[in-house]
């Protein structure tokens, strides 16, 4: 399979470049993750997205200073859709690693093998099942009564749907068999083929849309409101994993697929115990061949650790589990007409070409957009206008061109020329050395660009205001009403004109003015995220109001650093996770005095709270800030930072002021003599086993 072949590899790129084509893939991502899990429409299939996420994940790991990663690498589905109760999960529902080919799956297994220390003599057991395309959902069970049901929502807070649950018939309202006095079954819930053809057939006889495929008929069905719509849908539940659970005497994750069983469950009936990696390919390989004919839609397979006591070892990182991966299969590939190219015009003034398609059936899906990436995407492969292209999906929608077929190409076919202009403000465009993106310079100026950037800081992770939608927003702007985001708070002053507005009664006036003031209190993580800063994403603004705590502190800090203060550009590129390159994309902003106006005339209009650390668990090393040097002996590296980060230390990788542990194993070198220097704790590693053996007991 080849792979990345739109992309240079990470060797040839320069740092600036890596950083923006970062950018530009963290934008692209966000608006994915929106269409998948909150519209239940996505507009891209399951192999570019995942093509974007493995690219972003490749860059984040050569450029370690660009920790733009944190912020595309810890999202896991999206915040829980209006109309719902919340309920807030009690373990995270997390999404899964992907892979894509052998090499990957021996990466997996090699990377657990080094994780858990395992010799070759030592046999690691992988459970092999279908991955569903479906709706995640976890169920609580307390004495054995089912208590509530959620979707996984952002993996943290998810959509009370008990009701609509409770219409399944794979779901059992009581548990009777060896279960403990808590237990959250998770799974996930899927239409069948002949269900989605028999719903879609009924949708048609009503003159109602039809869905675009199972998955989406299944999440649409469940998310309703009313109960009685998905009780005359037909879903089905497979049971995979599980949340929260009391103690409890079971020592494989194949042992709790039975407990399962036995209490009324469906668990999957191609599930099976690999003792190899080849024995994992070859029920893949197995599977891929039966899934034409299997009664409902998968898309790859998942391996799991099957010892439990090795998947609590190796815990999780920020958005998936160490100890489990998704095994994606190989791309479906049809040949389609390339009727025109558009340019798009992003937040940050990337010029992005999107290509439509003749309309075309790919798996039961009709597509007829695509995402061509940039101008050297279009150069390399010579896409040209009115070409046939050979497109590929693997589960949903829009597909990526793979290649151009040049034999049913027109003799008058021209190649197509990348505009220098941009084509929402006329302006220059440029494009920098080793840049693979054209960007528009106009800035705010730049229609597009600040419509965007007014966008995102009304977004729902942001300011949050409801009723400023990119129609609202551009026509404000085009009125002139709106020039910057403090100019939203202003709008009153234009209450008489818009009430002259088509669309715009006194009920729906008084809602935006009402969202508008309800947003004037916000947290300062939203705040800093709202300003739209590059690379400066939810994550990386949460780090920024963790060390700076309130906008005042921030801000003096940060016209120091402009001021060429060396405290404070150590105290900002010292953050764990921050660095230069994010810190000087803060420079950047931070130079622009209209920038800085924004800010203060946001500072007079908002009520921005000063940040609140979470609570955790407290123990002897949470807050605190530990750095690793040397080989480890009783314990991986990657195991000792993880059982840090649980207890809630941060994990730095170079000592500084703010560094409280460095806990030195064999040949530790220069990190130990620079801690010495600065007065840091040393600790040898049997000490720093011995305050983990204090933690545990």
């Amino acid at each position: 399979m080849n792979k990345e072949l739109r992309y240079k590899v990470p060797s040839e790129l320069l740092e600036e470049e890596a950083k923006r084509e970062l950018a530009a893939l963290a934008e692209e991502i966000k608006i994915h993750d929106i269409e998948y899990y909150e519209d239940n429409n996505p507009t891209v299939d399951d192999v570019y997205y995942d093509g974007l996420r493995r690219r972003f994940d490749t860059l984040a790991s050569y450029f370690p200073r660009l920790p733009i990663s944190t912020e595309i690498m810890e999202k896991v589905g999206s915040a829980p859709a209006a109309g719902f109760n919340k309920i807030t999960h009690s373990e995270p529902m997390l999404s899964l690693a992907n892979a894509f080919d052998r090499e990957d799956v021996l990466e997996f297994s090699e990377r657990v093998r080094r994780f858990l220390r395992l010799g070759p003599e030592i046999t690691l057991e992988l459970v092999a099942e279908p991955k569903i395309d479906g709706l995640s959902a976890s169920l609580r069970y307390e004495k054995g009564e089912l208590i509530y049901g959620a979707t996984r929502g952002d993996g943290t807070t998810g959509e009370d749907i008990t009701k609509n649950l409770l219409t399944i018939g794979d779901i059992p309202k009581t548990l009777t068999k060896q279960v403990p006095d808590v237990l959250e079954v998770r799974g996930e819930v899927y239409m069948t083929k002949s269900a989605f053809e028999e719903l879609n057939v009924s949708q048609e006889a009503i003159g109602k849309s039809k869905f675009s495929n199972p998955r989406n008929a299944a999440a649409g069905s469940l998310r309703q409101l009313d109960p009685s719509i998905t009780a005359a849908r037909s879903l089905n539940f497979f049971a995979y994993s599980w949340g929260q659970v009391s103690s409890m005497k079971i020592d494989t994750h194949f042992d709790f697929l039975n407990l399962f069983e036995m209490n009324g469950f469906v668990v999957n009936e191609l599930t099976e115990i690999c003792n190899s990696v080849d024995q994992v390919l070859s029920c893949h390989e197995k599977i891929h061949k039966r899934r034409e004919q299997l009664p409902y839609e998968i898309d790859g397979m998942v391996y799991k650790v099957n010892r439990l006591d090795w998947q609590n070892r190796m815990g999780s990182i920020s958005r998936s589990p160490r100890w489990a991966v998704a095994h994606k299969f190989p791309a479906e590939q049809i040949e389609t007409r390339l009727i025109q190219i558009d340019i798009q015009v992003g937040r940050t003034g990337v010029l992005t070409p999107v290509g439509r398609l003749e309309p075309v059936k790919v798996g039961g899906v009709i597509v007829s957009n695509v995402t061509l990436h940039n101008e050297d995407e279009i150069q390399r492969k010579d896409i040209r206008v009115g070409d046939r292209v050979v497109v590929q999906r693997a589960g949903d929608v829009i597909p990526q061109v793979v290649r151009v077929n040049r034999d049913a190409r027109s003799q008058y076919s021209e190649k197509f020329i990348f505009p220098k202009k941009c084509p929402s403000c006329g302006s220059e465009t440029r494009r920098g050395e080793g840049e693979a993106a054209r960007k528009c310079v106009a800035g705010l100026f730049c229609d597009a660009q600040a419509v965007e950037r007014l966008r995102h800081f009304v977004s729902k992770n942001a300011l949050d205001i409801e009723g400023l939608g990119e129609k609202q927003i551009r026509s404000f702007w085009e009125k002139g009403w709106i020039r910057n985001p403090a100019d939203i708070f202003c709008l009153k002053r234009y209450r008489d004109e818009l009430e002259m507005l088509p669309g715009w009664g006194g009920k729906s006036i008084e809602n935006l003015f009402e969202a508008i003031e309800n947003s004037r209190v916000t947290k300062f993580d939203r705040f800093i995220y709202g300003l739209g800063i590059p690379q400066v994403g939810q994550q990386t603004a949460k780090l920024l109001a963790e060390n700076y705590i309130d906008i005042e502190h921030w801000q003096i800090e940060m016209i120091r650093c402009t001021q060429g203060d060396e405290v404070a550009w150590d105290l900002l590129t010292n953050i764990d996770q921050i660095g230069e390159s994010v810190g000087q994309d803060l420079l950047d902003f931070f130079n622009q005095k209209g920038n800085l106006d924004i800010i203060n005339a946001l500072a007079t209009e908002l009520s921005i709270e000063p940040y609140v650390p979470e609570k955790t668990s407290q123990s002897k090393i949470t807050g605190k800030t530990v750095v690793f040097t040397g080989t480890l002996v009783g314990m991986g590296r990657a195991e000792a930072k993880a059982f840090a980060e649980k207890n809630g230390a941060k994990v730095s990788n170079s000592i500084s002021q703010k560094t409280d542990y460095l806990v030195a194993g064999e040949a530790a070198g220069t990190k130990a003599k620079k801690a010495e220097q600065l007065g840091v704790s040393i600790l040898s590693e049997q000490e720093w086993m011995a305050m983990l053996d204090e933690e545990s007991s």
